[in-house]
């Protein structure tokens, strides 16, 4: 179902690109997120103070929050893993969010969006195994009975790759479904505000989901960081 305004979309048809809005309109607001990050990265940045306020002290509480989950999640040995994480968590949060405006799109609606996100953590997982452990990473997946590996690596394989599925389907099903039934309610009932309960649930729900993928994101990096049993 295709939102039936959106911003960019109109502004990029003004200036002749509607072919391209109307077909990657996720590509589009995955942009603007990026462009609110640099703009923001920017203002919080302009002058470090030693007791921060304004857009520093959000930013420094946001990322001491996920640096302190994370190396509670992964140990001191995940936490050079940290800028995927936070940036993770908080593109996906915000993309999200982003759909519950008026006008505006979740990227994570688009099953592209998610499936990039976890080809991301699932190439990372098994650089970080190998950079942690060399060829013997290999344990991760024969464990330590050898008579036993050839059943075991195609099981371990299969499982590795679910992830990959479990992670893109978790986040794309959920923000699909929050925006699809926010835009019927909405079509439906919106001079009556009956859209406004489920927008409070989706707030909820779409923070809840950008905080289980970079759960599982902490879990599977920190998992092929540790000694295999």
């Amino acid at each position: 179902m295709e939102h039936p305004i959106l911003f960019l979309t109109l502004l990029f048809e003004a200036i002749g690109l509607g072919d391209f809005a109307h077909q990657n309109p996720h590509v589009l607001y995955s942009w603007l997120i990026i462009v609110l990050f640099v703009i923001f990265g920017r203002l919080a940045t302009l002058s470090i103070k030693l007791v921060p306020g304004g857009a520093q002290n959000v930013l420094e509480v946001i990322i001491d929050s996920i640096e302190n989950f994370q190396v509670e999640i992964m140990g001191e040995e995940g936490r050079s893993y940290f800028p995927l994480i936070a940036t993770l968590f908080i593109y996906i949060i915000t993309s999200n969010l982003l759909g519950l405006i008026p006008g505006f799109l979740s990227p994570t609606a688009n099953i592209n969006t998610t499936l990039s996100c976890a080809l991301v953590v699932f190439f990372v997982t098994h650089y970080a195994g190998i950079k942690n452990h060399g060829f013997k990473y290999i344990k991760h997946f024969t464990g330590s009975i050898w008579p036993l590996a050839p059943l075991m690596v195609p099981i371990e394989i299969i499982g590795h790759l679910s992830r990959v599925l479990s992670l893109t389907l978790r986040l794309f099903g959920n923000i699909m479904g929050e925006d699809l039934v926010l835009a019927i309610l909405l079509l439906l009932a919106g001079k009556f505000f009956a859209p406004l309960p489920m927008m409070f649930m989706a707030i909820f729900t779409s923070s809840v989901q950008a905080f289980i993928f970079m759960l599982l994101a902490m879990m599977y990096i920190g998992a092929s960081i540790e000694h295999a049993h």
